[in-house]
C-alpha cells in the first residue's frame, strides 16, 4: 500500500512536504495518474479528505466494478467538444487497463455490450491501484482538509491541515458533484474558477427520472415492473431495461437517456422493441378469436403493464371483435408511449456529473490548463461524460494515464 500519513513510513515528523507532483483526489483518475507519474520517477503525493481511497470504485457495478468497456470510443462520450477525448482514449485503451487487471490476476467476466466486471469484488481494483502506487513510491495521505491552493514562481503551494506542501505541478482529480454522500464537493470547479478556467454548466447524469404527482399516481400500479424498452430523446435512443419505480422511471435505458434529457422535454418509450406488437396481436386474433384482448396483450408485456393499458384504454372484448384500427391503437400506445418527466433524482443518486471544466481550456494530449502551466484536470471534473457501462472508468484511466505520462516527461 502507498505510504500514508500516520504510517511508520510516513509519520508526522517524516512526511516530505515538497514533491514534484501533488494529486488532489484518490479516486480512479487520481490514482491512475499518480501511479504512472511515480512510475516514471517523479515524487508524488496524493491527498484526499476521505477515510479510504477509491470509494466510488468500491460501490460501482453492484460491488463488482464495471471497470471498463471494450467498445469505449469518442462516440460514447458527451462533451461540448466531441473530439477532445480522442487523444487520451486512443493512447490508453480498454485493452491496456485489462492487461493491468490480468497482471494482478484479478478474475473478470464480460457482460452485455462489452462491459467488463470483476468476478469477486470491486475492492480488487482498489487494491490493484494501491499496489501499483506503492511500487511507484507514491505517498497517500487520507482524511486531509484542504485549506487552499496558491500559485508560486516554482509551482504551487497547497495548504492542508495547517501545514504547507509545495509542488512543481498540481493535478485536480476530485470528481464532480454526483453522490455527495461519498464525499463529492465540487472542489475542482472552485479551483478552476480560482485560476480563471471556464466551466460548462453542470447537471446530474446517469440518473433516474421523476414524474409529477398526477402521472405518478396513474402509474403507481407499475412500481417494480421491469421491461425491455427503447427509450428515445430526439435522435438519441438506448435499448436496455426500463424500471418503473415509486418515484418515476429508472433502469439502464432511463439512466442512459437522462444524460441527454433536459427539464420540460419528453421521452418516447418503445416497450418490447424487438417485438412487432401489432403483428403479434393480429396473429393472436387469428389463432384464438375468443381470447380476451387484455389476455393477448399479457402474453407480450408483463401482466401489470398489460392491465395498465387495458384500464387506460378501456380495452374489452374478444380478439375476434377487434379491428385492425383498434389493434393499431393498442400497439401505438405500447410502442410510441410519450412521457414528460418532471425532473431527476439529482446528484443524490446520479452516477456522474455532466459538464465541468471546459475542454477548450485544456490540452487534450496532457490535460494541462493552457493558461496555467503545471495545473492539470482529469477524470469526472472535466467536461467529458461517458455512457453507462464502464465508459466513465475508461475515461478516468485514460485521462489519468496521459496526464501521468506528461508529468513524467514521456
Amino acid at each position: 500500500m502507498p505510504k500514508r500519513k500516520g504510517d511508520c513510513q510516513a509519520g508526522a515528523g517524516a512526511v516530505k512536504r515538497k514533491y514534484d507532483v501533488v494529486v488532489l483526489g484518490a479516486g480512479a483518475a487520481g490514482m491512475m495518474c499518480a501511479l504512472r507519474t511515480g512510475g516514471l520517477g517523479r515524487s508524488v503525493l496524493v491527498l484526499d479528505h476521505a477515510k479510504a481511497p477509491g470509494e466510488k470504485i468500491r460501490i460501482s457495478g453492484g460491488g463488482r466494478c464495471n471497470f471498463t468497456n471494450l467498445h469505449a470510443g469518442p462516440a460514447n462520450y458527451i462533451s461540448t467538444n466531441r473530439h477532445f477525448a480522442k487523444s487520451a482514449l486512443a493512447r490508453y485503451t480498454p485493452r491496456d487497463f485489462l492487461a493491468l487487471v490480468e497482471k494482478h490476476r484479478i478474475s473478470w467476466h464480460e457482460k452485455t455490450l462489452g462491459q467488463l466486471f470483476c468476478n469477486d469484488s470491486a475492492r480488487d481494483i482498489v487494491r490493484l491501484l494501491l499496489d501499483e502506487m506503492r511500487a511507484a513510491n507514491v505517498t497517500l495521505e487520507l482524511q486531509q482538509t484542504l485549506g487552499g491552493v496558491e500559485k508560486t514562481e516554482s509551482g504551487f503551494r497547497i495548504l492542508v491541515d495547517g501545514s504547507t506542501v509545495e509542488a512543481a505541478a498540481l493535478v485536480v482529480a476530485t470528481g464532480g458533484k454526483s453522490i455527495p454522500k461519498m464525499g463529492a464537493t465540487g472542489l475542482a470547479y472552485r479551483i478552476a474558477e480560482q485560476f480563471g478556467l471556464p466551466l460548462v454548466e453542470t447537471r446530474p447524469g446517469l440518473v433516474p427520472l421523476t414524474l409529477d404527482p398526477l402521472l405518478l399516481q396513474k402509474l403507481s400500479t407499475l412500481s417494480g415492473v421491469s421491461v425491455e424498452a427503447e427509450v428515445r430523446h430526439g435522435k438519441t435512443a438506448f435499448r436496455e431495461a426500463l424500471l418503473f419505480t415509486h418515484r418515476g422511471l429508472s433502469g439502464p435505458a432511463i439512466l442512459q437517456i437522462s444524460s441527454y434529457w433536459r427539464e420540460g422535454e419528453e421521452v418516447q418509450l418503445r416497450l418490447e422493441p424487438d417485438i412487432d406488437v401489432l403483428e403479434r396481436l393480429k396473429a393472436a386474433r387469428k389463432a384464438n378469436g375468443r381470447q380476451a384482448l387484455q389476455t393477448a396483450l399479457g402474453d407480450i408485456l408483463p401482466r401489470r403493464l398489460a392491465q395498465f393499458f387495458a384500464d387506460e384504454m378501456n380495452l374489452s372484448g374478444a380478439m375476434a371483435d377487434q379491428s385492425d384500427r383498434q389493434l393499431s391503437a393498442v400497439a401505438s400506445a405500447v410502442q410510441a408511449w410519450v412521457l414528460k418527466p418532471a425532473g431527476s433524482e439529482g446528484y443524490r443518486t446520479a452516477e456522474v456529473t455532466i459538464g465541468g471544466i471546459d475542454t477548450a481550456a485544456l490540452d487534450s494530449r496532457t490535460m494541462q490548463a493552457k493558461a496555467v502551466p503545471g495545473l492539470y484536470f482529469i477524470g469526472e471534473c472535466v467536461d467529458v461524460t461517458g455512457w453507462l457501462g464502464g465508459y466513465n472508468f475508461q475515461w478516468a484511466w485514460a485521462s489519468g494515464h496521459v496526464c501521468g505520462e506528461a508529468l513524467g516527461g514521456v
